[in-house]
This record gives structure tokens, sequence and C-alpha cells, in this order.
């Protein structure tokens, strides 16, 4: 029988897929970026433990919001003269405005912008302190000491950090770095004639222990360090002596090392 040459024509086609094809480079990019976000967290870790506490504030207000860049800023005198509602008596006229949360230091004088003697007196004594390591001893222990000019006065805050606190633990025997940091503060408190005040802080305790020594701590603590202020300074200069426990942490959680510190304070002079 011969071939039907009506019947259709079958093509077949056979598709062939390569394999290992190429996948694109989004991976490449997302891998980037989580290197680079990796370098930036190491870096601010070391940034976090090169710098002082006295440098991470002045960072932290530069950054902040609140505070002004400008030495000046707009706004006059009287009804609608600028003033924000966060602002602190007239203070965000001269570029100092500032929150309740977050008040701006005030620097009273004769015309209420200019310093006074006193203030200036405690700028003096505030560069003295910060200018009172030579050696790279000096400049370790200055790493324990924050200030600050309030309405009290000049504040000059010491405090312990892991591995260097300023009491032998659960006592109040100092720590050759308390001897240094008592002795440096009572040499430029010797540049003035004021008052002085002594407030010791706590860390907070766990609430299980059956007595909590953060109360007998603080107060041991501000004692302690009157005694010692008194090598340098008068003894007639200590206008008091308080301890506060654990009731005004310094940082968070109440329970760091951090907190335990004590605050002198050179206080303003008592106007008749």
């Amino acid at each position: 029988m011969g071939a039907n040459r009506n019947a259709p024509v079958i093509i077949r086609r056979k598709k062939v897929v390569a394999a290992n094809g190429h996948h694109g480079g989004a991976w490449k990019v997302a891998y980037a970026d989580f290197v680079t976000a990796m370098m930036a967290f190491f870096m601010l870790m070391w940034l976090l433990n090169a710098t002082t506490e006295k440098q991470r504030q002045g960072l932290a207000d530069y950054f902040s919001p609140t505070i002004s860049l400008s030495p000046t800023s707009g706004g006059g005198d009287g009804n609608f003269g600028g003033d924000s509602i966060f602002s602190e008596d007239t203070l965000a006229q001269n570029g100092l405005g500032a929150t309740n949360l977050k008040p701006a230091p005030r620097t009273p004088g004769p015309s209420g912008n200019n310093p006074t003697e006193e203030e200036e007196r405690f700028a003096e004594i505030e560069s003295r302190l910060a200018r009172g390591g030579e050696s790279m001893a000096d400049d370790n222990i200055l790493r324990h000491v924050v200030t600050r000019i309030t309405d009290e006065g000049l504040i000059v805050e010491v405090f312990s950090l892991d591995g260097d606190p300023l009491f032998v633990d659960g006592s109040d025997e100092p720590t050759p770095l308390l001897e240094d940091l008592i002795d440096l503060i009572g040499e430029v408190f010797g540049y003035a004639t004021n008052q002085v005040a002594v407030k010791g802080f706590s860390r907070a305790y766990p609430v299980v222990l059956l007595q909590n020594p953060a109360w007998s701590n603080s107060l041991n603590w501000s004692e302690k360090a009157r005694s010692m202020l008194t090598r340098r300074l008068a003894p007639t200069r200590m206008e008091r002596v308080s301890g506060h426990a654990d009731r005004s942490p310094a940082v968070r959680p109440p329970m760091s090392i951090r907190n335990d510190r004590l605050e002198i304070v050179l206080l303003r002079s008592v106007e008749a």
C-alpha cells in the first residue's frame, strides 16, 4: 500500500533550557548595605568607648533640636516677640530656648544677659578642672568627672565606672581614684571662697535584699568626701552633707554602677 499523500505533516520543536542561568545581582546590593551598616555600628561602638561623658553630652547637645546652633536667634521684646510655648522666661530670644524636660542653663547678670563676677569665677574654676590633667593618668581620672553650672552653683559630679569604682565595694573606703579626684577638686575650689555642699547618690539594689544599703552608702560616701575635702579646704566652708540613695539615677538602668556618684557643689553666694 502506498503512503497517504494527504496526511498532515507534524513538526515537533524541542525547547532547550540552559542550566545555571544568570539570577541577577540584587543580593550583592543587600550584602553591601549589610557590610556598611556593620562598619558604622563598630565605628559607633569605638567612638562611645573613646570619648568622655562630657564630650558625649556636648555631641548630644549639638544635635538636639531644642538648642540653637547660633549664639543669637530672632524675636523681639513684648507680646509676639518670637518666644515659643517651650521657652523658659526670655531665654529663647537669646538662642537658649528649651523645654521643661531639657532646660537650658541660666547665666544671670545685672542686665539679665551679661555674666556676673561669680559666673566668671565658676567658669574659670570649671576650666581649671578640665585642664587639671597633664598626663595620661590624669586624663583617665577626668573620665569620671562632669561639670555644670546651675542656679545652685557649680556642680562637679564624680562617678564610678565599670572596673573603676569610687569606693571599695560595700564600704566607704575610698579608692586611689577618688583620692586623686578629691585632691584635684579641693585644689580648684581653693580659688573661690564660696560654701561647699556634698551630695551622695547610690545605684539601686534588688528589692529582695533584707537590708537595702542605698541610703547608708550614699550618706557615708558624702560624709567621707566631706572629710577628705577638709584636707584642702577650711572646715567652715562645708555648708551641708546629704545622702539621696537611689532616688535620682543619672542613667538607666538604675542598677548601673554609673549611678554610684558624688555631687560636690560650689554654692552661689547668698545675696543680702
